[in-house]
């Protein structure tokens, strides 16, 4: 296997993160975002992880919408059966909006989002005209300067 880790200590202690160092502070992830740009290893394990996490997050909305369906269904057409098959369909629904939610705090997937946010709000910020960028809530201007990406 030609494609190891270039640095097994870093490698490792990325593996044991799954590879999440978006919550780091900047100064501090700099050799692990250098370990992940020159370790075509790491890199290729941090896609897949990643790409997990969003195939479960899409898989988990797409069973909890049929659920919903179901659930729908069972009611229009209101068969012998009907108060089952819609406890069935809202306990599926459920089930798969806390399988959702469980995907969606273990990764870091709010964080990319917020880091996305913050660079087109910047990008937004810097095409505004002087008058309105002064007049933007302090707070605003913090979120804009302070460095998480």
């Amino acid at each position: 296997m030609s494609n190891l880790c270039t640095d097994k200590v870093v490698g490792d202690i990325l593996a044991g993160w799954r590879y999440d160092i978006s919550s780091l502070a900047p100064e501090m992830r700099g050799d692990y975002e250098q370990h992940l740009a020159e370790c075509a290893h790491c890199r290729s394990h941090q896609f897949g992880h990643r790409a997990i996490d969003i195939g479960l997050m899409i898989v988990a909305s797409v069973s909890a919408v049929m659920f919903l369906v179901a659930f729908g269904a069972v009611r229009h057409y209101s068969p012998r059966h009907a108060l089952v098959l819609e406890l069935i369909a809202l306990a599926g629904c459920l089930f798969f909006s806390v399988v959702w939610l469980i995907v969606a705090v273990a990764t870091p997937a709010p964080v990319v989002v917020a880091d996305v946010a913050r660079i087109h709000a910047r990008k937004i910020h810097d095409r505004l005209p002087s008058q309105i960028r002064e007049r933007l809530p302090e707070g605003t201007q913090e979120f804009l300067k302070s460095d998480h990406s």
